[in-house]
């Protein structure tokens, strides 16, 4: 039986081709999150399925560590990646975690650097995430610290790797800041709510990176006909790294581990 991680689209000989594309876009399908706090093992399926692997959403959820709120971190989601045989980059924006001076750092030094943050980490959400980080290096997932830009996604587009994203979706479709109920329903409150960390898979672009083509799991964004919201991309830009509130800020890159990354 073929290991669906097995196939992959391979990508142009000619390099220059990818760099002067005017437009890409990966078949990356649809599905709608069951609830308003699982967005982000919404997004890990619509990433498994562009690779051939069909799993449902309960069997996805039951991989995942969720926060108290009932949503998640990129990190566990590429700690779930890493289980299921899938080689992980994450590109964090997370300042209170890492140190701009750390990039590049061997991944032995890396580990030490978080693992010496611990004690000045006083938000327990961020401690969690950087034990997490640590779990994600020991397994052999990548911390990358690359420029956040429209350039960075376009490359990993023609990698032909959809990227997962955790960004601020208050500041992407200009939602009003929403307030959690008891039964972790979001309704919308622009006085008393806060803003909404979302997770989006991102899979196309247009006019050489002006802009880009999101799927996103939710049932209230308004989307064209074909199930894609297109949107500026210095405006996700500002959304992934405004993500920082809601402890986002960050990309997941998934890859079959046969395949070259």
């Amino acid at each position: 039986m073929t290991n669906p991680l097995d196939t992959l689209p391979a990508p142009p000989e000619d390099r220059r081709e990818q760099e002067d594309r005017f437009a890409h876009e990966l078949r990356v399908q649809r599905f709608v999150q069951p609830d308003d706090v699982t967005c982000g093992p919404t997004c890990l399926r619509k990433v498994y399925d562009f690779y051939g692997l069909r799993v449902g959403d309960e069997e996805v959820l039951g991989e995942i560590d969720r926060n108290d709120d009932g949503g998640t971190l990129a990190v566990f989601l590429g700690i779930a990646g890493l289980r299921r045989g899938f080689g992980a980059r994450i590109y964090s924006y997370d300042l209170r975690i890492f140190d701009p001076t750390w990039h590049g750092l061997p991944r032995e030094v890396l580990a030490e650097k978080i693992h010496a943050r611990f004690p000045y980490l006083s938000d327990s959400t961020r401690l969690r995430a950087a034990r997490a980080y640590l779990d994600f290096l020991e397994m052999g997932g990548e911390l990358a610290f690359d420029e956040l830009s429209p350039a960075l996604l376009k490359e990993i587009i023609d990698r032909e790797h959809p990227v997962l994203a955790g960004l601020s979706a208050t500041y992407l479709y200009r939602f009003a800041r929403e307030r959690q109920l008891d039964d972790d329903t979001l309704v919308e409150d622009d006085v008393g709510g806060e803003p909404t960390g979302h997770f989006v898979v991102i899979c196309g672009y247009e006019h050489w990176g002006r802009q880009f083509s999101v799927r996103d799991p939710s049932r209230h964004v308004p989307l064209m006909p074909d199930g894609r919201q297109v949107v500026d991309g210095q405006r996700l830009i500002n959304a992934i790294l405004l993500g920082d509130v809601t402890y986002d800020a960050v990309l997941l890159e998934l890859w079959p581990r046969e395949a070259a990354a």
